[in-house]
């Protein structure tokens, strides 16, 4: 049966590309649209739809509104939020947009030859189903846990002092984040360095809102910056991030802009990992929390060849999307895993206080 979605956008033209994106895939069906938060409301009082596509900037109610509104209500709804690339106010009110419920966001095309062309496509595509094709498995019976894969010989941490955290996230992130990072003491006695799935721009709007939000500091990464303990380092959005040992022993952050995207993904957290290789930390605390695809698992398997590391993975009932820590799991080195309001506990534990 074909998955009934809501596409809620003020444009007209937008309304009809989507649904006709959302019409071309076997899986889903547009079957309603509105112009604007109001008119979506009051279909949503009163219809139960499996995903709505909500834009961000709309006249009476806008997107944001909307899912106030709906929160304030008991209202569930799985909200995939559209949102322009270009407008720095859209990027910070669709961070808040996750905090009030939405579960991912695409970036809306600038013109329509953009909105017409197959990146769009595939990205809105591609978004709805990880999402959908989450909540049915949640909603459903769920089968027993496949056994992990026996380990391959890792070097395994063993109380080392000089130690690092290599967080990596994608669908549901930077909602996820929210659980964690604000629950990371101001003297963790160790840098954070953190790859989100994310285009340019967003990740410097998330990365002030989780500032606001914590106790520790947190910041976008800029090329060059020496690690410091007790910050957070998020990858800017369109750029690799990676950790290179300075000429004293010290670590500093390179922002590669060169390399392409690695299978659709920039930043991607393999090439995180992979640098981890050549720095100056005794210990890599990695952890793999919710998003599609198995990024992060590669660069965790090639690092713990050459560096102690503990990995920490979210487990599958508290995920958005059961992708990433699911291949890390079933790759056989995961120490443990925990439940999404354990995760900050998890890190402090491993790496201490200053």
């Amino acid at each position: 049966m074909k998955k009934n979605i809501l596409v809620v956008d003020d444009s007209a033209l937008m309304r009809r590309v989507m649904c006709d994106i959302i019409n071309s895939d076997s899986k889903f069906q547009a079957t309603d649209y509105c112009r604007d938060g109001l008119e979506a409301y009051e279909k949503l009082k009163h219809t139960s739809y499996d995903g709505v596509v909500l834009d961000v900037n709309m006249p009476r109610m806008d997107g944001l509104q909307l899912l106030e509104k709906l929160q304030k209500e008991g209202i569930r709804a799985n909200v995939v939020m559209v949102s322009t690339l270009t407008d720095s106010r859209e990027a910070d009110v669709t961070i808040l947009a996750m905090e009030r419920g939405a579960i991912d966001f695409v970036a809306k095309p600038t013109n329509i030859i953009e909105a017409k062309g197959e990146a769009f496509k595939r990205q809105l595509l591609g978004v709805l189903d990880a999402v959908l094709a989450t909540q049915k498995a949640a909603e459903s019976v769920r089968p027993a846990v496949k056994p992990a894969a026996k380990a391959p010989m890792m070097r395994k941490a063993t109380g080392g002092k000089n130690k690092l955290v290599a967080l990596a996230c994608s669908t549901g992130g930077p909602k996820a984040l929210q659980s964690v990072i604000p629950f990371l003491p101001k003297e963790l006695d160790a840098p954070v360095v953190l790859v989100q799935h994310m285009p340019p721009g967003f990740t410097k709007s998330m990365a002030d809102r989780l500032d606001d939000l914590s106790k520790i500091r947190v910041k976008e990464a800029e090329h060059g910056e020496r690690l410091q303990k007790g910050c957070v380092y998020i990858a800017p959005g369109g750029k690799h991030l990676k950790v290179a040992k300075t000429a004293d022993g010290n670590n500093s952050i390179v922002l590669d802009d060169a390399t392409p995207a690695i299978g659709g993904l920039k930043p991607c957290a393999n090439l995180m990992y992979d640098s981890l290789t050549g720095s100056s930390y005794d210990e890599i605390v990695c952890v793999v929390l919710t998003g599609m695809g198995a990024d992060g698992t590669n660069g965790i398997l090639s690092l713990g060849r050459s560096k102690p590391i503990r990995v920490i993975a979210q487990n599958e009932e508290t995920c958005v999307v059961y992708g990433m820590p699911k291949a890390i799991y079933e790759a056989g080195v995961v120490d443990e895993v925990v439940p999404l309001d354990e995760v900050a506990q998890t890190i402090t534990k491993n790496v201490g206080v200053k």
